[in-house]
């Protein structure tokens, strides 16, 4: 055995019994695939105990604080199910202090954000659609959008992004007035006679420049392959030129983030109220939604559950942010000096009630999209225990990618018989990889797993994650539960 595991494992049993062939030794042929691969043995930790019967806890520097990646995502959607309920709806309201003269309202129309993570265009075109319907059609006033409801700090939590692409999607902030993810889509389509480009939602800012040319024939490349390139313009415009090459019959797209959030919103209110046939003649403002006013219409986001859903099955880093902002937002005390700090200190109450140590875990953003987060197997351990206790386990475990059917875990683990029988938050950064969540073993007992690498060849890893869920999936049960210490002697109860 290689010193380097150094795990495993003092049993102790009222009854000592032979684990199972091939039970005891797996750790050490994780630390064989490190090897081969050429990974360091402290890059890896590790920690899978059973939750709903017989079987031996295992822990590999289990004590260890490591970037977790996307895997804090788990603590900040099973905190916002407890601290926020799942039936916590987020509400983005019109109002006016203006009258309704004929279809004319004379007076402003202000909309004020509540930090939704999800509203879509469909949603906001449904609640413009609402005022039409009202009888408005013009809007003799200015556009107001009031995005107090988060109070932001003075410079969020910096991401230093390697991939050197400031409009990548992943990388939108935090908003109370987000909309649409605060992205354009766009989209390329080659027939025999050229190739057409448009963009979606439409904007009057936005000009595109289609420089794609057509090929004879060929595979169909990916969006990446062309090159999509933005340019400001002093009043404001921004023109995109697109180019590369796409052969008859490919269809391929790409996603920007090429506005602030507040002027990225007021644009597609802007144009949607254009599609319907109104009109706005006043200039778009920020301000505070005044007294007196009166409400026109509300849109509803869909329900926290499925919120916690759509960010972990596919690892939104914009939604989990607005999502740790809410939770700050929602519990914010006077002494807080701002969300960010708010949502911090709430959490971190919260998991010292679930017996958790919040000193060994470092939030930072919430999302795990950070240089800086914190957190180890152990810690994410005893989340996994409490949420597996908690009144909305299912909905947290339902909100996690099934292995090799959904999410991030769709193309994972396929030929290995685990298809549908884990589920498993991913995490991918540079020099990190993590996996975490709940995995069954061949007898049906329910597993909590948190494996982590941290190495500037963590890309090489994901085998040995694999590796991981796979080995704990081929445990047979063993006849009797088990308590065993990793190396920093902390107890955990097996079985």
């Amino acid at each position: 055995m290689r010193l380097a595991v150094r795990v495993l494992s003092i049993v102790v049993a009222a009854t000592l019994l032979t684990a199972p062939a091939g039970a005891e030794d797996w750790p050490d042929r994780i630390m064989e695939r490190m090897e081969a691969l050429q990974l360091p043995d402290e890059a890896l930790a590790l920690a899978a105990v059973p939750l709903d019967g017989p079987g031996e806890a295992r822990f590999v520097n289990a004590d260890r604080v490591m970037n977790p990646g996307s895997t804090m995502k788990l603590l900040t959607t099973y905190a916002a199910l407890e601290l926020l309920g799942p039936s916590f709806k987020w509400h983005t309201r019109v109002y006016t202090n203006g009258e309704l003269n004929g279809d004319v309202l004379e007076g402003d129309l202000f909309l004020v954000g509540a930090g939704d993570p999800k509203l879509t265009e469909e949603r906001l075109w449904q609640l413009l659609r609402d005022l039409r319907a009202y009888g408005i059609r013009q809007v003799q006033g200015d556009l107001v959008l009031d995005d107090s409801y988060f109070r932001l700090p003075h410079g969020q939590p910096h991401f230093d992004d390697d991939g050197d692409n400031p409009h990548a999607p992943f990388l939108v902030e935090p908003h109370a007035l987000l909309t649409n993810l605060n992205v354009f889509h766009f989209q390329f389509a080659a027939r025999k006679d050229g190739v057409s480009a448009w963009v979606d939602p439409v904007a009057d800012a936005i000009t595109l420049d289609n420089q794609i040319t057509l090929t004879s024939g060929g595979r169909c490349p990916s969006g990446r392959r062309l090159k999509v390139e933005p340019s400001y313009q002093d009043n404001g415009r921004i023109t995109v030129t697109v180019s590369g090459s796409l052969p008859p019959g490919c269809r391929a797209g790409n996603y920007l983030s090429l506005m602030s959030q507040e002027t990225y919103t007021a644009a597609i209110i802007r144009g949607l109220w254009k599609q319907l046939g109104g009109t706005i003649t006043g200039a778009t403002r920020f301000d505070r939604l005044p007294a007196g006013v009166d409400l026109l219409a509300t849109t509803s986001s869909p329900d926290l559950v499925t919120m916690v859903r759509d960010i972990n099955k596919w690892s939104s880093n914009v939604m989990a942010r607005q999502l740790y902002l809410t939770i700050g937002a929602e519990h914010r005390l006077a002494e807080d000096r701002d969300d960010l700090a708010a949502a911090e200190r709430t959490i971190k109450d919260w998991m010292a009630l679930k017996g958790m140590d919040p000193r060994a875990v470092v939030l930072d953003n919430g999302a795990g999209l950070s240089r800086d987060a914190r957190m180890s197997p152990m810690e994410q351990i005893k989340m996994l225990q409490q949420a597996w206790r908690s009144p909305f386990a299912a909905e947290l475990i339902a909100s996690l990618p099934l292995v090799a059917m959904d999410g991030t875990m769709h193309n994972r683990l396929r030929d290995t018989g685990l298809r549908g029988e884990g589920h498993i938050k991913t995490g991918s950064l540079t020099n990190v990889r993590a996996v975490a969540g709940f995995t069954r073993d061949s007898n049906n007992t329910t597993w909590a797993v948190s494996a982590i690498v941290n190495t500037p060849s963590a890309w090489k890893s994901q085998a040995v994650l694999d590796d991981v869920l796979e080995a704990v999936h081929r445990l047979p049960g063993a006849q009797a539960a088990a308590v065993t210490r990793n190396e920093a002697g902390t107890p955990s109860a097996g079985g």
